[in-house]
């Protein structure tokens, strides 16, 4: 079963105009991501489906009571070259944080796992672009970026159906 809904970090600014610059190097692959995200947890094959949203809503509030705001940091560019599903390679921004990792195994305890996906297989990213060469890919992955750091202090769940945020959560700061 495919995931209808998934919790997200929002891509700050910054991000985003790293993204936007590397554009016309991306327009070699065959499908360019406009719409970035920072997926923290996929819900939907667990039991969460079209109809659950406010029990899943309800549910990831009481598991992340407590969580306070953290940091992530952009370190650069990767690629996975024969990703879990789809064509590859996955070009994507490589997102660095303890705290985001260990929220994700948190959810992964309560919800359970995406087999090749998430638990110990989690990497945080930003996807940019896939399909198309790996030579392509390397050639991106080899760039400089500048580092962007920034605070999460909200997550957002996504609604893949209606291709729209369905609702958030506030991290209070520290």
């Amino acid at each position: 079963m495919r995931a209808v809904y998934s919790l997200n970090v929002p891509i700050p600014g910054r991000v985003e105009r790293i993204a936007t610059a590397l554009h016309p190097r991306l327009v070699a692959f065959e499908h360019v991501w406009e719409r970035r995200s920072l997926v923290v947890k996929r819900f939907g094959s667990d039991g969460y489906g079209r109809d659950d949203y406010h029990r899943l809503a309800e549910r990831v509030h009481r598991v992340l009571a407590g969580s306070p705001a953290f940091e992530a940091r952009v370190a650069g560019i990767d690629y996975f070259e024969e990703p879990v599903r789809g064509p590859g390679p996955v070009v994507y921004l490589a997102v660095e944080s303890a705290e985001l990792s260990a929220l994700h195994h948190r959810l992964v305890d309560a919800f359970g796992a995406i087999a090749a996906l998430e638990g110990a297989a989690y990497v945080p990213h930003v996807t940019l672009a896939r399909g198309g060469s790996v030579e392509r890919a390397q050639a991106l992955a080899s760039r400089e970026i500048d580092s962007v750091v920034w605070t999460v202090s909200k997550l957002q769940l996504w609604d893949a159906t209606h291709r729209e945020v369905a609702g958030t959560v506030s991290l209070p700061a520290r």
